[in-house]
This record gives structure tokens, C-alpha cells and sequence, in this order.
């Protein structure tokens, strides 16, 4: 009689234990498949890459961030499609961090900052950089991106074995 109790305990307690670590997964979590080869040789078209949603302050130089597109109607960038829990009306775009707010502008890097003013990125922003250089839309062309745009970092591609 113990046993059975017991089971049907465990039987009551699994759906919920499956429904609240779903909900943190999809909370903490977003897989975005890439459209665009602007972060290639790291990621190509098509792959799908687990993104982790972090606070901007944990952020560093170098991190490759699900980032989303300027809202000015520029068009080019390589697009990162969320597949779990974003608004279809936004996009996103996958790009590697040059330099954080406090951090010396990359002047010599990226053209449009050529005459920005100031001597280091300021407060709410970034600098994001696509790995394939002239194929990808990003703060070359772009300049400062905002912080509060960054969706998540990228944690690792999720391919087939």
C-alpha cells in the first residue's frame, strides 16, 4: 500500500517537475537557427546554435551574442531566426563583441566610428563584428549597437553526430 502511494505520488509530481524546468529552460535558453554566412568559418547557414540569455554585464570582448537588427530599415545583416518563445516580428542577427561600453573605440576597425566622438564606447552600447569581414552587416557599417538588444550569448552549436 506504501509503495503504491509512493508511485502515485511520484506520478502526480512528474508533470509538474517537467513543466517547471521547461519553463526555466525556456527562460534561460533560445535555439536560433543561422540564415547567412556573415560568422562563418565559426557558424554556417543553416546551423542551430544554443543561445544562452545572460545579464549584459556578463558580457566580454570576443563573446559571439544573438543580438537584435537596428530598427533604422537597414537591410544586409545575417539574420539569426529564434525558434523557441520570440516575437516574429523581430529579428535577430549573430555577431562577435569588439568592444564593450568603457573600452577604447575601435576606430581602426570599424569605419563608421571613424569620427564618432569620445574616446571609449559609451554607456548602453557595443561594438559587434561578423567573422566573415566584408560579408556581414555589422557595426563597420551599422556603428554602436544597443546593449539592450542582446539576446543571449552563444553556448555551442547544436549539430548532429
Amino acid at each position: 500500500m506504501r509503495r503504491q502511494l509512493l508511485w502515485t505520488a511520484a506520478a502526480a509530481a512528474a508533470p509538474v517537475l517537467a513543466a517547471t524546468a521547461l519553463t526555466w529552460a525556456r527562460r534561460h535558453f533560445s535555439v536560433v537557427t543561422i540564415a547567412g554566412g556573415s560568422m562563418a568559418p565559426t557558424y554556417q547557414d543553416g546551423d542551430r546554435v544554443l543561445v544562452r540569455r545572460t545579464d549584459v554585464r556578463s558580457l566580454r570582448a570576443g563573446d559571439v551574442v544573438v543580438i537584435e537588427e537596428p530598427r533604422s530599415g537597414d537591410q544586409g545583416g545575417e539574420v539569426a531566426r529564434s525558434d523557441v518563445h520570440q516575437p516574429a516580428t523581430r529579428e535577430w542577427m549573430i555577431k562577435r563583441i569588439l568592444a564593450l561600453p568603457g573600452e577604447p573605440v575601435p576606430r581602426a576597425d570599424v569605419p563608421a566610428l571613424a569620427t564618432a566622438p569620445g574616446e571609449v564606447v559609451p554607456r548602453g552600447c557595443v561594438v559587434v563584428v561578423g567573422d566573415a569581414g566584408r560579408r556581414s552587416y555589422d557595426s563597420k557599417q551599422a556603428g554602436y549597437f544597443s546593449l539592450d538588444r542582446v539576446l543571449g550569448v552563444a553556448v555551442r552549436p547544436m549539430r548532429a553526430n
